[in-house]
Order: C-alpha cells, then structure tokens, then sequence
C-alpha cells in the first residue's frame, strides 16, 4: 500500500462528501486506502459514508476525540508507507495526492510534506508558519494581531514575508493536508492526543524535527480548503479554551519554563477577551438583506 488517507469527521457531512468525491476523481493511478474517523456526528455523516462509500474504513467514536485522537485511532491501522491527514472540509485538485507521493518517493530527507492551499475563491490560503516563540503567542493570546497586523513578530511567524510561490523547507505546515513519511511516525510516535485541537501539528513538525526529519512545502500540488468548517461551530469562548490548552502544552513541551508561565498568566485576560468578543458578536445588529 502505497498512500492511507485519514479523515476525522465532525458533523460536516456535505464537506465529506465532496472531500470523497474529489479524492476518487483527481487521483489516478495510486494505490490507497482511505479511513474516515467520526466524532461523534449527528449530522447523518456515518449513514451517507456507509451508503455511498462502502470502501471507506469506518471509524465511528462514541464521543468527540478531538483531532489527534480520532487521527491516531486510524494512523495505527494505516498500512501505506505515506500516511496523508486531510480535513474533511478539502478539495483536493489535479493528482495533488500522485504529486505529493512523487516528492517523497525522490526527497529521502523529507519527513513531512504540506502543499499549495486554496481558498474557495481561488486565492491563496497561507499554510506555512515558523515555529512559535513567547512575543508571537503572546501578541495572538492578546488579539493584538487584529489591531497591529504589521507587528514584526506577526508577520515573521505567519511567513508573511514569503508568497508560497515555491518549493522549500519550512518549519511547520497546515494539518489540512499534512503527509507524514511511515518511517517518521515509527521513528517519532504517534500524534500527542493531548491536543484536543490546535499546535498537534505544530508539535508533530517539532519532534520531527528535533528527531532529525525535515518538513517541506510542496508548490506545484494545489488543495481548496474550506477551512473552520467544524469549529466554526463551536462558540468563540470554548475555542479560545482549546486554543489555550494547546498553547500551554506546546510551551510545557517545547519552551523555558518562564514561557510557560507567562502564558498561563495571561490565560484568564486571554479568555475574558474572547467573552467579551462573542457578547459583541451577539449584540451585533443583523443586516437585512434589500429588495431588488
């Protein structure tokens, strides 16, 4: 088996299905499997997977796991030498997956591979960023990006300063379209399922890292990304919970000890910010739309 696709799933069956429908039409001539892992849905999700896609491996979880859970769950079944992540709420194009396998077939020192996302419209979606340090985080846990979106620290850790107009190393990529080579996750683990949601993937590409495997964006494979299509359900409090959690863990793992605890300082402002956002947002008056 040469490529296993894993899908984690939460309540986004029309995404699903376009998701399936493009990986059989836009990739040719590769051997794959693909796993769907389902957290908990209500949305008819396992019935239309079950109906429409009996090929599929279905993993349906009893409750939600969160997105590195639900990954590991199906990563220990995968038996291709390539195992791609790939968000339900993606499109992918002509033989991206076909060109992403080629790439690491012929880059031996490539252990992770990202590719060219794409918003709906057509326009570039920015996936790559530099690894976080304490004046980043603490800028984005302030929502001072909002206000000073030119900052320094902004820009150098959104990659602001390059325009994903080639091929090259990187220090982390989106985990919308994250292939990891076989022989890193025998060599690193498993995803820390101790991220609910946000920084795996960025803790991945850091232990792959530290391991000595290096992670690549790939110019040439393009993929739309819808982007937020599960959490765009979830309330602007309870995201800024999990984004917080995954921060915190990220610095434990990875950064000084003082970093860690400036950032657990700064939880509770971080969090009365983004109530204070969702009360705005709900007294926000409602645009009628006007007659023709």
């Amino acid at each position: 088996m040469t490529l296993s696709i894993i899908i984690v799933n939460w309540n986004t069956e029309k995404q699903l299905k376009w998701c399936l429908n493009y990986i059989h039409q836009r990739t040719k001539d590769l051997d794959y499997e693909i796993f769907v892992v389902d957290n908990a849905s209500e949305d008819g999700s396992v019935k239309m997977v079950e109906v429409n896609y009996p090929e599929v491996k279905l993993i349906v979880n009893c409750r939600n796991l969160g997105f590195a859970a639900a990954n590991n769950k199906a990563i220990k079944r995968a038996k291709g030498k390539y195992v791609l992540l790939l968000n339900a709420d993606t499109k992918v194009l002509d033989e991206a997956l076909n060109k992403m396998v080629d790439y690491m077939k012929k880059n031996l020192n490539c252990g992770i591979l990202g590719c060219r996302l794409l918003n709906p419209d057509g326009s570039l979606q920015p996936s790559c960023r530099r690894f976080p340090t304490l004046n980043d985080q603490v800028i984005i846990l302030l929502k001072l990006h909002n206000i000073f979106p030119n900052l320094k620290a902004v820009r150098e850790y959104y990659m602001l300063d390059w325009k994903h107009n080639r091929t090259r190393s990187v220090d982390q990529v989106m985990g919308a379209c994250f292939m990891i080579r076989k022989k890193v996750i025998e060599a690193i683990g498993l995803l820390d399922d101790k991220y609910f949601i946000w920084f795996e993937e960025v803790d991945y590409c850091k232990r792959a890292k530290n391991a000595g495997y290096k992670t690549f964006f790939m110019e040439e494979a393009e993929v739309v990304h819808e982007k937020a299509a599960s959490f765009n359900q979830v309330m602007t409090l309870k995201k800024q919970l999990m984004m917080n959690n995954s921060m915190l863990r990220y610095f434990k793992k990875h950064q000084p000890l003082w970093e860690y605890l400036v950032i657990l300082i700064l939880y509770p402002l971080s969090l009365f910010l983004a109530l204070l956002t969702q009360i705005l947002m709900f007294f926000r008056p409602v645009k009628k739309n006007k007659s023709l």
